[in-house]
C-alpha cells in the first residue's frame, strides 16, 4: 500500500470501528482482515500507533463478541 491508501484506511478504520458494537452486520474477521493488512504494511511511527490504538479496539470488540454456534 502506498502512503495515500494507507491513510485512507486508517482514517477508514478509525471512523467505523470507533462506532462499532460487537453486533454490527458486518463480522469482526472482517475488520480484522483489513487491519492486518494495514499492520503488515511500512508504516511511518505516528500511523504505527495509529493502527496500534485501533488494534487495541478491535481486540476489545472481538473479546465481547458473542460466541457463535
Amino acid at each position: 500500500m502506498d502512503n495515500y491508501q494507507l491513510e485512507s484506511e486508517l482514517q477508514h478504520l478509525e471512523r467505523v470501528l470507533s462506532h462499532m458494537a460487537a453486533e454490527h452486520r458486518f463480522p469482526l474477521t472482517y475488520w480484522r482482515n483489513r487491519l492486518n493488512a494495514v499492520l503488515s504494511a511500512r508504516l511511518v511511527p505516528s500511523q504505527l500507533k495509529r493502527a496500534r490504538k485501533l488494534d487495541d479496539l478491535l481486540r476489545a470488540l472481538e473479546t465481547r463478541a458473542p460466541e457463535v454456534g
